[in-house]
């Protein structure tokens, strides 16, 4: 009988990450989310995980079946020990979701308001090498499984917008990494990356009321499925490179 599969997510207690792993729990895929500061709702999205996974209801109900562990995902150390950790408890790894992200506000068009030198060092940091400090550590895992490793960039990382001038210029960045490592992981590992605009989640919800309110408006469609993709690029085994992205029809 096949294994279920493995799956590592990143910032996964809340937003688009725990839409993810209960997508994925729902799905039968064992899973390890990693948080930061949000241990309670953590720990409550574990037990959600397992109440809905087939894998409960088949009578597989392992403890380490939905496990939640802390790692600070700009610290490099800790990123490599959350990996170890992951198959010190899973076995294996076939699947890396890399949701990590930091964002501060900053007025994008106001470029005296763009060149504190600590955002920039901060959004290159958790935008662009948290995710290749992951790739790292996870790769010889997903080369035995033949796995898949995505990314969540943004919207802005395509055409300039976004929270601010270093967010979308290090999204831009992230979007890069991605192909590079795709193109360095091949042909064991496939590398995708999602694009979404403005969610509703814990840093949407950093924006004005107003500016909601745009992103709303300007979008043709009013709802998200960025998770159904996430998932999309675990189920497809001959796409890689590839970076979908989620406008909802703003560009028509």
């Amino acid at each position: 009988m096949t294994s279920p599969l493995v799956a590592l997510i990143t910032a996964g207690s809340a937003g688009l990450g725990a839409a993810t792993a209960r997508l994925f729990a729902r799905n039968g895929i064992r899973l390890v989310i990693s948080y930061d500061s949000s241990g309670q709702r953590a720990y409550e999205l574990v037990e959600e995980l397992t109440n809905i996974s087939p894998l409960t209801a088949a009578g597989t109900d392992r403890q380490d079946n939905y496990v939640a562990l802390k790692a600070d995902l700009a610290e490099k150390d800790q990123i490599s020990q959350l990996v170890d950790n992951t198959i010190c408890i899973m076995g294996k790894l076939d699947i890396v979701f890399s949701n990590g992200t930091w964002i501060r506000l900053r007025d994008i068009n106001d470029l005296d308001d763009n060149v504190n030198e600590e955002d920039w060092d901060t959004c290159f940091n958790m935008n662009v090498k948290s995710h290749l400090w992951l790739m790292h550590a996870a790769k010889p895992y997903l080369d035995q499984t033949e796995g898949v490793f995505i990314t969540t960039a943004c919207l802005a990382g395509v055409k300039v917008g976004g929270s601010s001038l270093a967010y979308s210029v290090t999204k831009a960045a992230q979007i890069h990494l991605a192909k590079g490592l795709a193109q360095i992981a091949a042909p064991k590992i496939r590398v995708n990356t999602v694009s979404p605009g403005l969610m509703l989640t814990d840093c949407g919800l950093q924006f004005p009321p107003e500016k909601q309110e745009e992103a709303r408006e300007r979008s043709k469609l009013k709802r998200w499925d960025v998770a159904e993709q996430v998932l999309c690029f675990v189920k497809s085994k001959s796409v890689t490179g590839v970076n979908a992205i989620f406008d909802r029809g703003m560009a028509l």
